[in-house]
């Protein structure tokens, strides 16, 4: 579907792809794997053609949609939810009219054999195609589902975008983008602002997706389950492996053990040639079979090993200064925003060196708590930090808040108070920032960079508590492992915030869940907290949160349970007897379709008018029936 060719980038000097190819065929899920800073959202931007590539090409077909979600992005203000999620059918409107405007005029027409005829029949069911796989007959049950899936509310519909943080409008983003259905997706890091249930959705629609997909993300979980080919870019050069991410990692290991072995044997090989050709070429009786020995040598195609990239994060922390015993304590903490409570009547209370991680949905309060321990204030209650308490923070925003227009050095070196300023290259090559790229400015690195710039702040000075929030948003894995064992050798306090288990698991000591407005303790790590809560992951316990109806009111449940299931397979018949009749319209219409195409036929549809009128009234009568569908759907949707 989509070519790359002898790709080549560089950058100052610095090579990003040499040469490299590979093509993206028809509904391959694509996982594009490399450290930070390899390359990975660049070749996205070059695929989507937002950037330049130095020398080679991108092919695609004719007609060929591509729809690009970036890690970073403008949004639309001044318009609802609902409104600018609505705008992604600029495209199915402008087929619409398209369709009216050469059926109006095939109406009028009779020079049905011409040449122009011909392709104004050819446009008309192009454009009815493209209206079709645009969904035409139920925008507002796709535009509903579609955001309800990714997190919205029903009440959020109608709610202005400039009321909602940057991570919902990046969902609305991404809701536009599925609205349009792009023969290819490319997705940079799309999960990054997703709570569990939302992962959950948008990996079932991925996996069912009929266009392509490639996409970069750092969620081991989330690329195992949805793609199906690893890319990988490292040292300017890809390796495409017909795998899903823990597939391609046993497969990279395997395929470089059985290259080292090969060029092993292979350097015996020529070290014995080699020796041969020494002992025979003085000797004239030998000195032909010598001259064949070294041909062979010429000949011989010598084995190559792939590069492995070893360059890694190496920080510790400063030694932290002793605090008091309780380091943050909340008493009867409640927050209101806009008469909505958020938390309500909060106990708890983090001692010295407790390593905890704070864990539940997006919306539950997390973050909340988290701002409100920095200082914002409380609807009621108090939450704080201790005795002697030097706080260290990152917030899920500060890598997107950093001056686009400094260098990596002068974002370090203006934090820099006293002999720190002398270790601030050293504390910069740390982080993967030396030579040259210290004087880049901040808006050219990668999300990946961005975010390693942003813990590296946390450096300048010593502290005893350190709060982090979605700390590994846009890190690669290595990274991740990297400053998870900076943390675990961190002898202070730590409060986490995240949804990535692999990262949380044997990091923290507690685990405090947020839950309908109320804060829960674990003891443990997030694996005792799971086994606790009987589930195997996040991902069951959302499940189970998104489908368990409370045990509270159990016996008025049960008292309505059975109206609700004679109800549902009512509907559920009703649905049945719909999509049905959908299928048999669809293929009687598709049948129609394919006279059109037909030169040979095409003109006994054209001249007998009373089957061009039932072709009409069959596209009518879907478009009908897709409403009808959807209704029926959404009052599936609120028994359940």
């Amino acid at each position: 579907m989509i070519s790359v060719s002898n790709l080549t980038v560089e950058f100052g000097g610095f090579t990003l792809y040499d040469n490299i190819s590979f093509m993206i065929n028809a509904r391959d899920r694509i996982g594009l794997a490399g450290k930070n800073g390899a390359g990975k959202s660049t070749l996205l931007k070059i695929i989507a053609g937002l950037q330049k590539c130095d020398t080679g090409d991108i092919g695609m077909p004719n007609g060929c949609t591509v729809g690009y979600l970036a890690q970073d992005m403008q949004h639309n203000m001044g318009k609802t939810v609902y409104d600018e999620a609505a705008s992604a059918f600029k495209e199915l409107r402008e087929m619409e009219e398209k369709v009216a405007r050469i059926t109006k005029e095939l109406e009028t027409r009779t020079d049905y054999e011409s040449d122009e005829y011909m392709n104004l029949i050819t446009e008309l069911t192009e454009a009815s195609e493209r209206s079709h796989v645009l969904g035409g007959s139920s925008l507002e049950g796709q535009i509903e589902q579609t955001l309800k899936g990714l997190g919205f509310k029903h009440e959020d519909m109608h709610r202005l975008m400039d009321e909602f943080s940057g991570g919902w409008r990046m969902r609305v983003e991404l809701a536009k983008l599925l609205l349009r259905r792009p023969d290819v997706l490319l997705l940079d890091e799309p999960t990054n602002h997703l709570d569990i249930e939302s992962i959950l959705w948008l990996e079932e629609f991925l996996t069912t997706y009929e266009g392509s997909v490639v996409l970069v993300s750092h969620d081991k979980s989330f690329l195992d389950n949805v793609t199906n080919r690893t890319v990988e870019i490292s040292m300017g050069k890809i390796h495409d492996y017909k795998a899903n991410y823990s597939k391609y990692l046993v497969l990279r290991k395997e395929r470089r053990e059985t290259q080292l072995a090969a060029a092993k044997n292979q350097q015996r090989e020529i070290e014995k040639t080699e020796k041969l050709i020494d002992q025979f070429r003085a000797k004239a009786s030998k000195a032909s079979f010598a001259q064949s020995l070294i041909k062979k040598l010429d000949r011989m195609e010598i084995i190559e090993i792939d590069d492995e990239d070893n360059s890694t994060l190496r920080f510790k922390f400063p030694p932290a200064p002793r605090s008091g015993k309780v380091v943050v304590e909340a008493n009867d903490v409640t927050k209101v925003y806009d008469d909505k409570t958020i938390l309500s009547r909060v106990d708890f209370h983090i001692e010295r060196e407790d390593k905890v991680a704070f864990v539940g949905k997006n919306g539950e309060g997390k973050s909340t708590m988290v701002r409100m321990i920095m200082g914002e204030k409380t609807t009621s209650g108090t939450v704080g930090p201790g005795f002697s308490v030097e706080v260290g923070y990152f917030a899920q925003d500060d890598a997107d808040n950093l001056d686009g227009n400094k260098t990596v050095f002068e974002t370090i070196d203006e934090l820099a108070i006293g002999d720190v300023r002398k270790q601030v290259r050293g504390i910069l090559g740390s982080f993967l920032f030396s030579g040259d790229s210290i004087d880049k400015k901040v808006k050219v690195l990668s999300g990946g960079e961005r975010t390693r710039l942003a813990l590296c702040r946390l450096l300048l000075k010593p502290h005893n508590l350190l709060i982090l929030d979605e700390p590994t948003n846009h890190l690669d894995l290595r990274s991740k492992d990297v400053l998870k064992q900076a943390l675990s050798n961190f002898d202070g306090t730590l409060i986490v915030v995240s949804h990535d288990r692999d990262f949380l698991s044997g990091l923290t000591t507690k685990t405090f869940e947020f839950k309908d407005k109320r804060v829960k303790q674990y003891i443990g790590d997030v694996n005792e907290f799971l086994l606790a809560k009987k589930a195997e992951d996040f991902r069951a316990i959302e499940q189970a949160a998104a489908s368990n109806v409370s045990t509270t009111n159990q016996d008025k449940k049960q008292e309505s349970g059975d109206t609700r299931d004679k109800e549902s397979r009512t509907l559920k018949s009703q649905l049945n007897t719909v999509e049905k009749k959908i299928a048999e319209l669809e293929k009687r219409i598709a049948d129609f379709d394919a006279i059109l195409n037909d030169a040979n036929r095409y003109q006994e549809l054209v001249n007998d008018r009373k089957k061009f009128d039932e072709y009409e009234a069959m596209k009518k009568e879907l478009e009908s029936k897709m409403e009808e569908w959807e209704r029926i759907q959404m009052e599936i949707d609120k028994l359940k």
